[in-house]
């Protein structure tokens, strides 16, 4: 895919106004306090992973209303001391899959958690998933970004951010976690689910790699293919429904959570992105609240920096989060 977004040269100043519904603040606020009346009831069961140099535990915390979610703790083998901690959130349709697939971070010397995202989980490339979304919904797109899009309180990313949050909860109250020192990553809709908890919950580093859901309304008309085409099959047959859509989304709206972090970000963006064009991740980026790197990928799609990128984190988050 050639370049097809803002010339190269814009992106970097790209700050765009972002529609953000009045009461957003006081909408996550009672959001997360609903979620909090439930016990976190943090379970981590040892598994036999036949990791000789990696302990596995098969993780289960309550996240939205109750609801039990289903993640992997990995962490060195052998090690009792208190160690920085990554939480990483799923990519679009993955699931956390199998302990000796997700080694980067635990063979790194860090406390680390795969959550699954609620509901997905059945590719064969991103992993497979266990935990259920028990919640209904009204009218919606194949997909899940159209779940609940006639009411915000109804929305599946409303769950699952809030999944996220209560993610790092678990991760701090586990013993041989650095409580102070717990970041956050993923690639696509991890990206996205990054982003919305470092907006709200403090942590100590954030790493959203090419992030989907920022600059939404523009996602949607303009990203060639990609999740974002959900709304767009939505809004055809609900043509009366334009507006009220887009303020719900607002609420989940990538935009407005980076206005409210202040952790240090290491974003990474790739130019030729249809899924997540370029614009909307520099919306995020050029919003954030916090101290910035971007990592840029001028010739690359959705796939990002892969493996680069994953080698530039290693790097930034080790300075990050030395004592």
């Amino acid at each position: 895919m050639p370049l097809f977004d803002l010339d190269a040269a814009r992106l970097p100043d790209y700050r765009p106004d972002v529609a953000e519904p009045a009461d957003f603040d006081d909408f996550w606020a009672r959001t997360l306090a609903e979620t909090r009346a439930h016990d976190l009831a943090v379970e981590a069961v040892p598994v036999d992973a036949h990791l000789r140099l990696v302990d596995a535990f098969d993780l289960t915390f309550s996240g939205f209303g109750g609801h039990r979610v289903k993640a992997w703790y990995l962490r060195p083998a052998g090690t009792d001391e208190p160690l920085p901690a990554v939480v990483e959130y799923l990519g679009y349709g993955g699931g956390r899959g199998l302990p000796h697939s997700r080694l980067l971070w635990a063979a790194a010397g860090y406390a680390y958690v795969v959550m699954d995202t609620r509901g997905q989980g059945t590719t064969t490339t991103n992993g497979f998933g266990a935990t259920p979304d028990p919640v209904g919904t009204g009218v919606a797109a194949p997909g899940t970004l159209t779940r609940g899009i006639e009411d915000p309180h109804e929305h599946y990313y409303r769950r699952v951010y809030t999944d996220g949050v209560r993610a790092v909860e678990a991760v701090r109250t586990l013993p041989g976690v650095d409580e102070g020192r717990v970041a956050v990553t993923g690639v696509s809709q991890g990206g996205a689910i990054t982003t919305a908890v470092a907006g709200l919950v403090d942590v100590a580093a954030a790493m959203p790699d090419v992030p989907w859901l920022a600059h939404i309304r523009r996602g949607v008309e303009m990203a060639p293919e990609g999740p974002f085409e959900e709304v767009r099959t939505y809004l055809a047959a609900h043509r009366d429904r334009v507006e009220p859509a887009f303020r719900t989304l607002s609420y989940i709206d990538g935009v407005n959570h980076a206005k409210r972090a202040t952790a240090p970000a290491l974003y990474s963006v790739a130019l030729m992105d249809t899924v997540c064009p370029p614009s909307t991740v520099y919306a995020s980026a050029n919003h954030y609240g916090g101290d910035v790197d971007v990592e840029v990928y001028p010739f690359n799609e959705h796939e990002g920096g892969t493996e680069f990128q994953r080698e530039r984190q290693l790097t930034w988050l080790a300075e990050r989060l030395a004592r």
